[in-house]
């Protein structure tokens, strides 16, 4: 991985990456920065994904409506790389940090140089994914009889090497998290065996399992507008759905034990 920008008195750095798309990694992205930005923390994003540009234009969406309606919701300040030049990702990466608590990365669902270099300078390295072989294929490789794990892949690796140049340059250890993302109509048998080949896999090279988001179409119906589960004011009626997704998220922000300066989050909350 390349080395990227010194910052002086950096932000913690919550990347969120996984070389395959579809795993709620933008969504679970934004949830984190405006819970964070709720609580009273300066939260930053930078979008490394110039082609989607999900992060983005969710977070566009959110300004829009803040103009639209003169709602005070939390609000990051974000950008968007242009997925080439390294100048440009240094001037982003370095104005965006600058003040800030957190710095929020979002990367592309593909291998991408910019994408290992946040990687590299994450504090916490978030890894989304589903209940699903077919996702566990990122991080490891089972045995197709007994699923038992038969060795890291290529990106476990990839990680692993990161972690270990980061710790001997400036003795940070990268906490790397593998958030399950959890799908409501997968067989209970299969999550049950890609539970235990993440367990074995946490093992070997060293991630922390959490519990993430759920598949549900609230999370979808909010992007036009911008908004995230912790602007329950907007909403007017909530539903069971509502409920339940207020409580994931705040499972999740728990589980991820980032510092957590600012006031208690959904301190609004019913």
């Amino acid at each position: 991985m390349a080395e990227g920008p010194p910052v002086p008195n950096a932000p913690h750095v919550i990347v969120f990456a996984n070389e395959k798309g579809g795993t709620g990694k933008s969504t679970t992205a934004v949830h984190v920065a405006i819970a964070l930005a709720a609580k009273g923390a300066k939260v930053a994003c930078l979008d490394l994904d110039h082609r989607q540009r999900t992060v983005g234009r969710y977070l566009d969406n959110r300004a829009a409506t803040i103009k639209r309606t003169g709602s005070d919701l939390p609000m990051p300040v974000h950008d968007t790389h242009d997925g080439v030049n390294e100048h440009v990702f240094e001037e982003k990466w370095h104005r965006l940090a600058e003040g800030a608590d957190y710095l929020i990365v979002d990367t592309p669902g593909r291998d991408d140089h910019f994408a290992r270099t946040a990687a590299a300078l994450s504090n916490t390295l978030v890894t989304p994914m589903n209940d699903s072989f077919v996702d566990f294929d990122l991080i490891g490789q089972v045995d197709p009889e007994t699923f038992n794990v038969t060795r890291p892949s290529f990106y476990s690796e990839l990680i692993w090497d990161a972690r270990k140049q980061r710790a001997r340059a400036d003795g940070t250890q990268i906490d790397w998290v593998v958030l399950r993302n959890r799908l409501q109509h997968i067989e209970a048998r299969n999550m049950r065996r890609v539970s235990d080949a993440l367990g074995q896999l946490a093992k070997r090279v060293g991630f922390r399992i959490i519990p993430g988001l759920g598949e549900r179409v609230i999370y979808r119906e909010l992007f036009p507008a911008g908004l995230t589960m912790i602007d329950s004011k907007e909403f007017g009626a909530m539903g069971l759905g509502h409920v339940a997704a207020r409580q994931e998220l705040r499972e999740m922000m728990a589980a991820l034990q980032l510092p957590e300066p600012g006031l208690p989050l959904f301190a609004d909350a019913s």
